[in-house]
């Protein structure tokens, strides 16, 4: 084909064909830019190259943070390092990086009630899909419904091969709602299926002394503590809850104020 063949009035139909968006949308200015420019042909596929893999990328995360599900606001850049000085950021940015993925790493913050637990995970988990990984957050007990639904209705296998798509699943609050046997043998498959494969997160609210009340059986607790924490990192965030340090500076504000005072001695016709 030589180029007088070559129709330029179709190239628009013909990127559409090639699902080229960016091409479709930048080429005119793109290739004025190289004409005025005197651009080889090289260097101008590959601005538009560059401009169609940085937009395949931005939709690709904006579609896997959709996916995720991760609760809004909370990342990196929201959370208060200093009210909790025992968690260095350098620490948390560092699993930002997602090298514990490798071989189904797991991560495991314990703490009391309003540490921040579930922000850092979801920070962490946050900051794996911009850098390409796919995660799925979920309180524990709304999966483990869905993953009982699935057993009763026979397709378990199926629902847990979804769920491997996910490089890493953030399970919160494991340790509130006590599990009867049907809640504790999905949860445990869940567990026994990703180790070494793919990692789980975990937000825990009682050591793992405490977590005879999520599976009721000892031995099945023993045999699902031991995968976990083989390949984990575990972060100790036991320190003053933020809502309730929230609350006291609120508190603290307001005792503070200075009284609101009314005159009561008004003369007739004022208000």
């Amino acid at each position: 084909m030589t180029a007088r063949e070559i129709d330029i009035h179709t190239l628009p139909s013909m990127l559409t064909a090639l699902r080229l968006p960016s091409f479709h949308k930048l080429w005119p200015e793109i290739a004025s830019r190289a004409d005025t420019e005197g651009w080889p042909a090289a260097r101008f596929l590959a601005v538009l190259a560059e401009y169609e893999l940085a937009e395949r990328d931005m939709r690709r995360i904006r579609r896997h943070l959709t996916e995720a599900q991760l609760p809004a606001g909370k990342t990196l850049a929201t959370f208060d390092f200093k009210a909790l000085p025992s968690l260095p950021r350098a620490r948390i940015e560092a699993l930002a990086a997602g090298d514990w993925l490798d071989g189904g790493g797991n991560l495991i913050a314990i703490g009391n009630s309003g540490t921040g637990k579930t922000h850092v995970l979801c920070a962490i988990g946050h900051a794996l899909v911009e850098a390409g990984h796919r995660v799925f957050y979920t309180r524990t007990s709304d999966l483990v419904q869905k993953l009982q639904v699935a057993r009763r209705d026979l397709v378990l296998e199926a629902a847990l091969a979804k769920l491997d798509r996910f490089d890493l699943i953030i399970l919160d609050d494991i340790t509130y709602a006590h599990k009867d046997q049907a809640e504790t043998g999905v949860l445990f498959e869940l567990i026994a299926r990703r180790y070494e494969y793919r990692s789980i997160a975990i937000a825990a609210n009682q050591p793992f002394s405490g977590w005879d009340q999520i599976f009721p059986d000892k031995a099945m607790t023993v045999a699902a503590i031991d995968r976990l924490v083989h390949h984990a990192t575990i972060l100790e965030m036991n320190a003053e809850s933020f809502r309730q340090r929230t609350a006291a500076a609120s508190k603290l504000v307001q005792d503070q104020a200075p009284p609101t005072t009314t005159n009561d001695n008004h003369t007739e016709g004022e208000i």
